[in-house]
């Protein structure tokens, strides 16, 4: 079992910048690929980012592509979401979630996930 427990949301105005971190507990993080996701009220929940279990291998959504960066830390079990340029459409609870094997934008291959943390980016 993995537990994941996201912090860093809050309130930020349009350009501004947050970074939301992931800390896991329970089994090897280390070989886990994590994603990032957010869901906004009365919407699916949609991909954002993914990154491999050694970091070199990243994908983001095009809709955060050039303004969110992902990374991670292994020996801290942490995993991170830089966000930047923020805009009012960026409003959602963002998740992080840990997988077995590769990357994957689909959140139906993730088998942990947190508890997620609220982002609202005024405009």
């Amino acid at each position: 079992q993995v537990q994941l427990v996201e912090s860093g949301g809050g309130l930020a105005q349009t350009g501004g910048s947050l970074r939301l971190s992931c800390v896991a507990s329970g089994r090897i993080f280390s070989t886990l690929a994590m994603g990032w996701f957010r869901q906004a009220p009365g919407k699916e929940r949609e991909f954002v980012a993914t990154i491999s279990w050694v970091g070199g291998i990243i994908y983001y959504a095009d809709s955060v592509k050039g303004r969110f960066t992902a990374s991670r830390d292994n020996a801290k079990k942490l995993v991170y979401l830089q966000m930047n340029s923020l805009k009012p459409e960026d409003t959602a609870v963002y998740y992080c979630a840990a997988k077995s094997g590769g990357t994957s934008s689909d959140s139906a291959s993730y088998e942990f996930w947190g508890q997620g943390t609220q982002v609202t980016v005024s405009s």
